[in-house]
């Protein structure tokens, strides 16, 4: 398939995914599921997690396993609270970038130059994020300090003064609010596109346009440079790249820094949303960016996929926790079109011999998903709203269901997490 095709089905998918969800909304009556409110906390939700994973794309291609990325997010986030309050959110921005930085320079240094297994390393930043950031609040958000007198506390910096400014997308939100009205309809499809429209376009936060910004950035680089290529084949294949001239050492501390400071800037993002530092403000956002990563499958359209989906949840849960019950009719409805398909398959005629030979295992997977969908749906008719602990933990257990889906198909760099060492024959 060429690459025109592929833009192709990417964008009949998002269709038939927005008519899925208009019909959903429509049966079950929750108008959350596509209001622009819903997408704006989606948007806002999703960010954070998609630079995390950002960070991660950026060390892994390179061959550095990076699970640090919660603890680069913490410095991100307490950097960003104590520069931005005594100079502006562009100071606020430039400090959670190094202090996100540094975490990546401690784990390149660790992973890198000694040789540390990259789990270990990526553990005791997360252990060393939040520990550094308490003692440094501690000593610098004490009682008698200026930061004090400006409205700090032992676990919150004062607020940012001039946080980043909100711009709406011209035609489309600025004017007479058009969206909000069609929006207001609930017109099957129309009410529906424009909720979404209006939730993506409506008082979107600078630093938002900047992250999406980055997403073809990354792949710009990473596919269409040489030094992408360098990083990747780093990756892949360092010895190899060695030899044929990439300095294989400097390629990979350049790419875990450049993790940290992806991770740093969803933590300057998290301090943007809130005004200032909160200790453990970052509620495992790097750990579900990594996982929005492997479920993109270490590509940036795919972590986009990821990030948006888990900001989705997040978002629905926030804005009605009985709309989280549509979910159940969501999963039943596309096990049902998985249903078909594997049924239009496995019964068409002139089937190849190595197709026929698997039919057992098709009808299993087939009985599965009709058990499955039956079990949604009944639990859809018979459940009229999940307990809030529920609801709370919905984009966690998202975040379980969409690894395992996604582990089927994965194909991660071959040289990642593998112990490197100039010269040495592997």
């Amino acid at each position: 398939m060429t690459r025109l095709g592929k833009y192709h089905v990417a964008l009949v998918g998002v269709a038939a995914l927005i008519l899925l969800m208009s019909l959903v909304r429509v049966v079950s009556g929750q108008d959350d599921i596509t209001s622009s409110g819903t997408f704006a906390a989606a948007l806002l939700l999703a960010v954070p997690i998609g630079l995390a994973g950002l960070g991660g794309l950026w060390a892994e291609r390179a061959g550095v396993v990076n699970i640090g990325l919660e603890g680069m997010m913490v410095l991100g986030t307490w950097f960003a609270g104590w520069a931005g309050y005594q100079w502006g959110a562009v100071a606020a921005l430039l400090a959670g970038l190094l202090g996100g930085a540094l975490g990546g320079l401690i784990h390149a240094v660790a992973t890198v130059t000694f040789g540390v297994d990259h789990i270990i390393s990526g553990v005791a930043i997360n252990l060393l994020g939040p520990g550094v950031t308490r003692f440094l609040s501690e000593v610098l958000f004490k009682e008698g300090t200026p930061a004090a007198d400006a409205g700090a506390g032992i676990t919150s910096s004062p607020a940012i003064t001039s946080p980043a400014p909100s711009v709406s997308l011209p035609l489309l939100s600025d004017g007479p609010d058009l969206l909000g009205k069609l929006e207001g309809t609930h017109w099957f499809l129309l009410s529906d596109l424009a909720g979404i429209l209006r939730g993506l376009t409506h008082n979107v936060n600078v630093l938002v346009i900047l992250a999406v910004l980055l997403l073809p950035l990354t792949f710009y680089v990473l596919w269409r440079t040489a030094f992408g290529l360098r990083l990747r084949s780093a990756g892949e294949n360092p010895w190899a790249a060695e030899s044929l001239g990439v300095n294989v050492y400097l390629i990979k501390y350049l790419a875990v820094v450049i993790s940290g400071a992806f991770a740093g800037l969803g933590g300057v993002f998290l301090v943007f949303v809130s005004t200032k530092y909160v200790e453990g403000q970052t509620a495992g956002r790097g750990f579900i960016g990594l996982a929005a990563m492997i479920f993109g499958n270490w590509r940036p359209g795919g972590l986009a996929i990821g990030a948006s989906l888990f900001g989705y949840a997040d978002g629905l849960q926030l804005r009605s926790t009985g709309s989280i019950t549509s979910f159940f009719l969501f999963g039943a409805v596309l096990l049902l079109i998985y249903l078909g398909v594997m049924v239009r398959r496995t019964l068409a005629p002139g089937r190849p011999a190595d197709l026929a030979a698997r039919g057992a295992k098709e009808y299993t997977l087939m009985a599965v998903a009709a058990a499955g969908m039956a079990v949604l749906f009944w639990l859809w008719l018979a459940v009229d709203q999940l307990p809030n602990e529920f609801v709370f933990i919905t984009p966690h257990v998202l975040t379980l269901l969409v690894l395992l889906v996604a582990s089927q198909r994965l194909r991660m760099p071959k040289a990642d997490g593998v112990r490197y060492r100039r010269g040495e024959q592997h």
